[in-house]
C-alpha cells in the first residue's frame, strides 16, 4: 500500500533502512531500557540479528507496509513502523530512539510525521500502544496527535516476566491533532520540599507503607478506598506516571525530608480539565500526627497547583466529623462551601454528611 518514501521532518529525515545502519542498530539494540519494554529483541544484540531485521523491513515494504530509518544530520538515531492495513484499512505504529538521542523530541517528531503521511495514503486508523510504565513511548503518542482511547489491562508480558497494561492510542483521518503540553508539569527536581516534608510521585516502593497506612484505624475511619491486596497497591503506583501525564491526577508520597520515612500521601483527583478544578485529598501516618507535616504538604501542593499548572480552583472534601481535617484546611486557605447530606459511607455501614471546601487562585480571590 505504501510507496518507499523519503520523509523530511523538521531536522530529521526518514528513509527505508539499509545496511550501512547495521552498527548503529546493533549499538542502540542492546540499551537496556529497549530490552525492558521489547521483551523478543535478542540479548546481547548481534550483526546477524540487525541484519534479519533489515531483512524484516524489506518484507514489511513488500507486504504494504513501511519501516524507517530515522537519522538526524546524516545519523542514525531510531527507527520507526507501521504494520500492513488489516482489512480495515488500520494500521499499527512502533517506533525506538538511540539512547543518544532521546530527549530531544526525536521520536515525537517522526510518529507525527509517519502518522500524518499513512493518513494521506489511505490509512483509515493509525494506532500504537504503550506500557504504562513507559512514560517516553507515553509522552510521544500525545506529542504526535494521538488520542488515549483505553487500557487493556495485563496484555503484554516484559522480559522479566511481569505483565504490564497497555495503554491504546489511535488517529483518525481528518480530525484536529492537538498537541498541547501536559496539564500537569512534572516536578523540575522530581520533587518538592520545604526542608522538612517532601512530596514526590508514588512508586512502587511506596505501596507496603501505603497499605499499612490505609489499614490504620484513625485512617480507615475516614477512607473512601476499600481494603485491597498489596499487589493492587503496587498496580496502583504503576499509574503514577501515566496518571500524571495525562492529566487525570497526580498522586504523591509525603515523605520526612531527613529521614525519608513514609508519612502520608496526598492527591489531586477528579481533575475537569475545561473548568481548571481538582479534588485534593489526603491522609497521614497516625506517627506524624500532630506535627505539621500535612498542613506543610498541602501548602506545598497549593502553591505548586497554583504556580505550574493551569488549575484555578481547588475542592476539598471532609466528614463532618473530621475536625482535624477541618483544621489542616483551615490553615491551608480553603473555605467551607456547602454540605452534603448523608453522603459518604462509613465504616459501621452508615451514611455520613460531607463538608465540601474550596480555595480559588489567589489573582482570582484578588478579584471576588
Amino acid at each position: 500500500m505504501f510507496p518507499r518514501d523519503v520523509l523530511s521532518a523538521g531536522p530529521l529525515l526518514l528513509r527505508p533502512p539499509s545496511h550501512g545502519d547495521l552498527g548503529a542498530i546493533v549499538e542502540a539494540s542492546n540499551d537496556p531500557v529497549m530490552a525492558r519494554f521489547m521483551p523478543l529483541l535478542p540479548s546481547p544484540y548481534t550483526t546477524a540479528d540487525a541484519q534479519g531485521y533489515l531483512a524484516l523491513a524489506a518484507r514489511r515494504w513488500d507486504e504494504g507496509g513501511a519501516e524507517f530509518t530515522v537519522t538526524r544530520d546524516g545519523r542514525h538515531v531510531g527507527a520507526i513502523g507501521l504494520t500492513p492495513p488489516d482489512r480495515w484499512g488500520t494500521v499499527s505504529m512502533g517506533y525506538w530512539v538511540a539512547p543518544a538521542a532521546r530527549g530531544a523530541g526525536v521520536a515525537g517528531t517522526a510518529a507525527r510525521a509517519v502518522a500524518d503521511w499513512a493518513l494521506d495514503h489511505g490509512a483509515r486508523r493509525v494506532e500504537l500502544e504503550a506500557e504504562v510504565e513507559n512514560l517516553g513511548s507515553l509522552r510521544v503518542a500525545y506529542k504526535a496527535g494521538f488520542r488515549q482511547e483505553g487500557v487493556r489491562r495485563e496484555a503484554k508480558a516484559l522480559r522479566d516476566g511481569r505483565r504490564s497494561d497497555l495503554v491504546t492510542f489511535g488517529r483518525l483521518p481528518g480530525e484536529a491533532v492537538e498537541t498541547a503540553g501536559p496539564y500537569f508539569p512534572f516536578f523540575r527536581d522530581g520533587h518538592l520540599t520545604d526542608g522538612v516534608v517532601r512530596l514526590a510521585p508514588m512508586a512502587e516502593e511506596h505501596a507496603q507503607p501505603f497499605m499499612a497506612m490505609l489499614e490504620e484505624p484513625v485512617v480507615r475511619r475516614y477512607s473512601l478506598m476499600p481494603p485491597s491486596p498489596l499487589a493492587e497497591h503496587v498496580r496502583r503506583c504503576r499509574y503514577t506516571g501515566f496518571w500524571w501525564m495525562s492529566g487525570q491526577r497526580v498522586e504523591l508520597a509525603i515523605t520526612d525530608a531527613a529521614t525519608g520515612a513514609f508519612a502520608g500521601h496526598v492527591q489531586l483527583v477528579n481533575v475537569t480539565q475545561v473548568l481548571h478544578q481538582a479534588m485534593v485529598g489526603y491522609a497521614l501516618m497516625p506517627s506524624f500526627h500532630g506535627r505539621g507535616f500535612m498542613s506543610r504538604a498541602l501548602a506545598l501542593l497549593v502553591d505548586w497547583a497554583f504556580s505550574a499548572t493551569p488549575l484555578r480552583r481547588l475542592t476539598a472534601g471532609t466528614n463532618v466529623d473530621n475536625a482535624p481535617s477541618h483544621r489542616v484546611l483551615e490553615r491551608a486557605g480553603f473555605a467551607r462551601e456547602s454540605v452534603h447530606r448523608q453522603i459518604i459511607p462509613s465504616v459501621d455501614g452508615g451514611w455520613a454528611d460531607d463538608v465540601t471546601w474550596e480555595l480559588l487562585h489567589p489573582k482570582l480571590g484578588e478579584k471576588s
